[in-house]
């Protein structure tokens, strides 16, 4: 299965994404499609005997043009020239055909009443070039009809094409001396339509182009060119050029290029883009640097290590994007409605005209509100009123360090009434440092260490981290000749031959299991009750050491907690620590439900049954052992250390490290949420007001034409564009 995203021309409103992605999954081998509006992308998941070529070929025959695949968000501005130019040629179109009101200045040879056929000709030409401006709309509207998919363009293409046949059947009936006929052309209007639908779109998309902003600043983070290392010195070059394993300078004031290893000098790192710490950060030889990131103070050697789309930053844009293009159930519920509003939108349109005919009303009049209510209720507000909000709000979290992977992530968090928290390297630091050591053996502290270590040095799980520090810090040094890899027991600990023994790194739960006698209950007691997680080292069947490790809890830690109890939503600790450890943390956090000494699969229980009884349940962890429980929660958090496996299963990831945008997921979710719902309620008001108004019903107190209709309608789009706009204003 592959997947790619494609950039679409030719979509104006929810219909035509919709249409386009309905059309899109009912082709052989596409498994999957989602088309944003706003982003003018479609996301696809098709099978490997199709190529995208073929994708492209779906794309056209659904009335749309694909711009090849998505690389990034750049687009060239789209000039207003045009738009001034058929805005005087309009105003002149609509001069010519007003001139008889009093008042105005008059151009005799053509007036309607004096000279009815040069009116009438002149006209007829001065519309072409707006038929010419506008084909595109009219060719999406036609092939859209055609293909069952009725859309915007459709509603204007009806509208367009009534008025300008009518106009056109008049003009020669006027050329055939039935000059009264002139009083039936209504080519301003079809100009007018053209005009303001385009004008129209030009406003929407550089009014849309504002909510990408925060996704275009994330793309212009890594520089255009490196400073690749020569024996002369350094050669610059353009980021293309650079190859994996190149060796890069960089002094203070320039930016890393690529991401990449350091191998030389050392140098203060600014890397607050990606993390949100304004700390800068020491890199010397070994060390990771990022693309993006600012030297402050000295010079860097690093090697190239993933460039172009591999590089850290690339992956930040593509999740962002991602997260754009997947839907959240709100915006599924608007695009199912918008699926029906144009039918019935025509529907409407054609009673109208038909009654109107039936009470009387003259055809040019009848034809006039035909037309009005095609215009009037094109669909933009509605189409805008979900994937706007989407975009900024996927964007402030990016900004904010806070990469979402799925935009129904934003919807779901506005739920959330439970928060399930892991205890070591969330609610704590991780950072553990070994603080007691009880050893049963006549073997030095470091011998017994080194066992222990060569147990956990493949693990990257906090305590394993911790052990490993302290293998560091007394130099001591492992048995190179070990080439064996330990055993994972889930939930208990981990196992592995080291010569003719089998050795043991767990907890007490491992001893029950090993059905092995434990005689240091005392011991482990006093570390428990300073607060110690707890590590004994087994030797086939014989207790040998007993290991205090220590963590230190975050410092927003209980800020965290007393936030979420003023959201009225509940924290809980889930941790397979010791019981005594964890309620005694709890305690210091305030968080009163603590599970401890569980095992994965009975954390994935917990929540399990959590969500059985109703509670919305966000999980947040860093280990691998909490892959299971991230993948069942509604929704998934892991922190910038989780590991590749954590990662890859949670819905959003924090890159930097601070608990505190925990309430920042929830606070974005739910400004975003009642800005959809502001949006949706301002889409369906505009239209509840005035499609009884294009239909007549008021007309002796109101009445309003196409052109009007049109201006109403760019107004509708304007004020959703703008409420969504709100949302860039949140304060994390």
């Amino acid at each position: 299965m592959k997947k790619v995203i494609l950039n679409i021309d030719g979509m104006s409103c929810s219909a035509c994404s919709n249409g386009l992605e309905k059309y899109l999954k009912k082709q052989a081998g596409i498994k999957d499609a989602s088309v944003n509006l706003v982003m003018q992308t479609a996301s696809i998941e098709y099978d490997d005997n199709l190529d995208i070529k073929m994708i492209e070929t779906f794309v056209k025959k659904a009335g749309f043009n694909s711009l090849g695949v998505k690389t990034d968000i750049k687009k060239k501005k789209e000039k207003i020239t045009p738009y001034i130019l058929y805005g005087l040629l309009a105003s002149f179109i609509m001069y010519v055909s007003m001139q008889h009101i009093k008042y105005l200045p008059n151009l005799e040879f053509l007036n309607m009443r004096t000279n009815p056929k040069v009116y009438s000709i002149v006209l007829l030409f001065l519309t072409i070039p707006f038929l010419i401006y506008g084909f595109d709309i009219l060719k999406s509207g036609i092939r859209n009809l055609l293909n069952g998919m009725p859309n915007m363009d459709t509603l204007v293409t009806l509208g367009v094409l009534s008025s300008l046949i009518y106009s056109i059947i008049s003009t020669v009936l006027v050329l055939f001396d039935n000059v009264d006929y002139v009083h039936n052309l209504y080519f301003e209007s079809v100009v007018f339509v053209i005009y303001f639908i385009k004008l129209g779109r030009y406003i929407d998309k550089n009014s849309k182009e504002k909510t990408k902003e925060a996704i275009k600043k994330l793309v212009t983070i890594t520089p255009t060119f490196a400073k690749l290392k020569t024996s002369d010195g350094y050669e610059k070059v353009t980021i293309d050029e650079v190859k994996k394993g190149d060796i890069l300078i960089c002094y203070t004031g320039d930016k890393i290029s690529v991401d990449g290893i350091v191998t030389e000098k050392k140098a203060y790192v600014d890397e607050s883009f990606i993390t949100g710490e304004s700390k800068p950060v020491m890199k010397k030889k070994g060390s990771k640097v990022v693309a993006g990131s600012v030297v402050i103070d000295g010079t860097l050697f690093y090697k190239a290590e993933k460039i172009g789309k591999e590089s850290t930053i690339s992956e930040i844009v593509r999740l962002v994007i991602d997260a754009t293009n997947t839907k959240a159930p709100i915006a599924k519920y608007a695009d199912k409605i918008s699926g029906y509003f144009v039918p019935i939108i025509i529907i409407i349109a054609l009673l109208t005209f038909i009654f109107s005919l039936i009470f009387g009303i003259d055809l040019s009049i009848s034809l006039n509100k035909f037309v009005t209510v095609l215009v009037v209720a094109c669909p933009c507000a509605l189409s805008l009123a979900t994937p706007l909000a989407i975009v900024i709000s996927c964007g402030l979290c990016a900004e904010n360090n806070i990469l979402i992977k799925k935009g129904e992530v934003l919807e779901i968090a506005s739920n959330i009434d439970t928060i399930v928290f892991d205890k070591t390297g969330t609610l704590t630091n991780g950072k553990l440092n070994v603080s007691k050591i009880y050893n049963y053996t006549s073997k030095s502290d470091n011998d017994l260490m080194m066992i222990l270590a060569l147990l956990e040095k493949e693990s990257t799980h906090p305590i394993a981290i911790g052990i490993m520090n302290y293998i560091k810090d007394y130099n001591i040094k492992l048995n190179e000749t070990d080439n064996k890899n330990s055993i994972t027991l889930s939930g208990y600990g981990i196992k592995k031959e080291i010569g003719s023994k089998t050795y043991y790194a767990g907890n007490r739960k491992l001893v029950s299991k090993l059905n092995i006698e434990n005689n240091h209950l005392n011991d482990e007691e006093e570390l428990l009750n300073d607060e110690n997680s707890i590590v004994y080292i087994i030797e086939d069947d014989k207790i040998i050491g007993l290991i205090g490790v220590k963590d230190t809890i975050r410092n927003e830690s209980k800020e965290v907690i007393n936030k979420l109890k003023n959201m009225k939503i509940s924290p809980v600790m889930l941790t397979g620590d010791n019981k005594k450890t964890a309620s005694k943390v709890a305690e210091k956090l305030g968080i009163t439900e603590v599970i401890s000494d569980v095992l994965p699969s009975q954390k994935r229980e917990f929540i399990k049954n959590k969500q059985q009884n109703g509670s919305k349940v966000m999980m947040i962890g860093d280990g691998i052992n909490d892959a299971p429980s991230l993948a069942q929660a509604d929704i998934s958090v892991t922190i910038k250390s989780a590991t590749d496996i954590a990662a890859d299963t949670s819905d959003v990831i924090l890159t930097n490290d601070n608990l505190l945008r925990i309430i920042s997921i929830i606070n974005i979710s739910r400004k975003t949420i009642k800005n959809i719902k502001e949006n949706i309620f301002w889409a369906f008001f505009y239209n509840i007001c005035m499609i009884p108004i294009a239909m007549g019903l008021f007309e002796k107190y109101v009445v309003i034409n196409p052109m009007i209709a049109c201006i109403f309608m760019i107004i509708s789009s304007l004020t959703v564009i703008f409420n969504a706009l709100r949302l860039k204003r949140i304060k994390l």
